[in-house]
């Protein structure tokens, strides 16, 4: 089991506050890792469109060896509803917050001679999906791909990236969408091992990515959806 270890590690998870960035946090830190946890709502506040506060945040946390980016939102309206906006909000969000919180974190892991980015993809990244949401799909496809790209770039650093791509997964994010049984079938259906994941599931495999289990591991994305995209 020393290879899931992570003690003496410093790691910061983002979007902590409930769902799977508390689950990932709470089993970062049973895995031995210190970790500090950013959200609008409790833990280190800080919104991670602002490139102000994601300084200032991450100037006061200090030297950091794991980064997870977990906090997202979603605007579920069609393409021909959706305000530019609301558009507006979930990029920034869900594409930009990635992109700097893992540039500042890179700094402090090359000054460290290495670490370990996950970033949170989605099903919707690799699919046109089951329900209209055109600005969670774009800004999650954009996230698969900067992974791949910042893996590259921070290669020679020694320090990987990698994504998770949920599927459907029982969170306050989705909670609007189960509540209606004819789109909870309709998930089930696009479900092939009957099953869908709890947010510890997603945890397990962030811890998994960001620890010395997978230390030639970079540059990928790792669906966790009960069989989703292998249709």
């Amino acid at each position: 089991m020393e290879i899931f270890d992570l003690k003496g590690k410093t790691a910061v998870v983002t979007g902590a506050a409930r769902g799977i960035g508390k689950a990932t946090a709470d089993l970062l830190e049973k895995a031995g890792a210190k970790v500090s946890r950013i959200d609008l709502d409790s833990g280190i506040v800080c919104d991670v469109s602002d490139e102000q506060q994601v300084e200032a945040t991450f100037k006061q946390i200090g030297p950091v060896d794991i980064l997870v980016n977990n906090a997202g939102i979603a605007v579920r309206k069609n393409a021909l509803d959706i305000s530019r906006e609301d558009w507006d909000r979930v990029i920034a969000v869900n594409v930009t917050g990635v992109f700097l919180c893992s540039r500042i974190a890179a700094r402090s892991m090359k000054e460290r001679g290495g670490g370990a980015i996950v970033n949170l993809a989605s099903i919707m990244g690799f699919s046109g999906g089951i329900f209209p949401n055109p600005a969670y799909q774009t800004s999650k496809g954009a996230v698969v791909n900067m992974t791949r790209a910042l893996a590259l770039e921070f290669a020679e650093h020694k320090i990987r990236v990698n994504a998770v791509a949920p599927t459907f997964v029982r969170t306050p994010l989705t909670a609007p969408l189960f509540a209606n049984s004819d789109v909870l079938k309709k998930v089930m259906d696009h479900t092939p091992l009957g099953v869908l994941p709890e947010v510890d599931d997603i945890a397990a495999a962030i811890l998994f990515l960001a620890g010395p289990a997978a230390r030639c591991i970079t540059g990928v994305t790792l669906p966790v959806d009960s069989g989703y995209l292998a249709r």
